[in-house]
């Protein structure tokens, strides 16, 4: 196996990426009161400083009050939230990597009285939470007007202080996601309807941002079939519907696609191999991210392992043979970058005995 693949560069708008591996963007609340410090600083530096591609942050809560739940989240607004996400864009410039941060609502994930705003009520298109739950009333538009705004200053902040492009988080059951999925969206007026109407809020979140950060800035959409909790559901059941689904967010002003899935390995149709990156880049021509246990034997670790080790080289053969044939153009890495910083490194110098595994402690001593 050669993995010459994963380390050829990629450009995008005004983005020149190194190589082909992203960090995934994974919470980890280490910001009190939403302020990133020095030891946010440091962990997304030491990841650039061993050969990351491309760093997506964890979510950060754009300007509303229901955004996020916790009051350890990071903040996506604010002179010092703004201040500290400064110090992260310019270590990782130091270092040698490129960043981005994911743009964030949690939307009806939120529950009564959860911190940082303890009288926020959660916010969705229809007040449907995922497991299909009333539990507020469907947002008017002045609410969804109030949130786009949000998106596009946050688009704008980020720009202005020096990252290199945004992530709009669409996926796992979170608000943009809600508007996406029939089950949560019950609307019928334009924010509403068949699976096209129901792209509107993301299309015109998408839209605001573009025009806040101009043409070569690159914009990343992730989004996903799958829902916290629910493994299971389904935006689209074809390749037709994802066609349909994807056309107005690529015509909106989408650079590149970050497919979320749990396995990159399998297959998103019968009928054919692609995974879900697979099908998005065939179907727009954009550029897609996959993502899904690179290095990991199953999506949560394997039980077959002592102490849950999972060590990091494993499925990077069928990575390899994905990308050479061009099936998509970036892969996403997360869980094997918390067990060890340096994987990027070792498996381009052919160091892979050395991967510290990731394990079931990694996550209590992480920091």
């Amino acid at each position: 196996m050669t993995i010459s693949v994963l380390f050829k560069s990629f450009e995008v708008g005004n983005l020149t990426l190194p190589n082909r591996i992203v960090m995934a963007p994974m919470t980890r609340g280490f910001s009190p009161e939403g302020v990133p410090g020095q030891n946010v600083v440091d962990y997304y530096r030491c990841r650039a400083a061993n050969g990351v591609g491309l760093i997506i942050t964890e979510g950060t809560a754009i300007n509303h009050p229901a955004a996020v739940s916790g009051a350890s989240i990071p903040l996506f607004y604010g002179e010092d939230a703004l201040n500290g996400w400064s110090q992260v864009v310019n270590a990782v410039h130091e270092a040698g990597g490129k960043i981005m941060p994911q743009l964030w609502h949690v939307g009806m994930a939120r529950r009564k009285g959860d911190l940082p705003n303890l009288e926020a009520l959660p916010i969705g298109p229809s007040g449907y939470d995922i497991s299909g739950e009333q539990v507020t009333e469907p947002m008017t538009e002045d609410e969804i007007q109030e949130v786009i705004k949000a998106f596009a200053q946050a688009a704008s902040d980020a720009k202005r202080i020096g990252f290199d492009g945004i992530e709009l988080h669409g996926a796992h059951g979170y608000l943009i996601d809600q508007f996406f999925w029939e089950h949560t969206n019950r609307r019928t007026d334009r924010y509403g309807g068949d699976a096209v109407g129901r792209t509107r809020f993301a299309v015109e979140i998408i839209e605001a941002c573009r025009r806040a950060v101009g043409p070569d800035f690159p914009i990343v959409l992730r989004f996903s079939q799958w829902k916290m909790r629910n493994y299971e559901a389904k935006l689209v059941q074809t390749p037709e519907q994802l066609e349909r689904f994807l056309a107005p967010l690529s015509v909106a002003g989408v650079d590149i696609f970050h497919c979320s899935t749990r396995r990159f390995w399998l297959p998103e149709f019968e009928g054919s191999d692609l995974n879900l990156a697979g099908w998005t880049h065939k179907l727009t021509g954009k550029p897609a991210i996959s993502v899904g246990s690179v290095g990991l034997d199953s999506e949560f670790g394997s039980s077959a392992l002592p102490e849950n080790e999972v060590q990091g080289d494993v499925n990077l053969d069928k990575l390899v043979k994905r990308m050479e044939n061009g099936e998509f153009d970036l892969i996403a890495v997360g869980r094997v970058l918390l067990g060890d910083p340096e994987w990027v490194a070792k498996i381009r110098d052919d160091r892979t005995a050395e991967i510290v595994p990731f394990t079931s402690e990694t996550l209590k001593t992480l920091r």
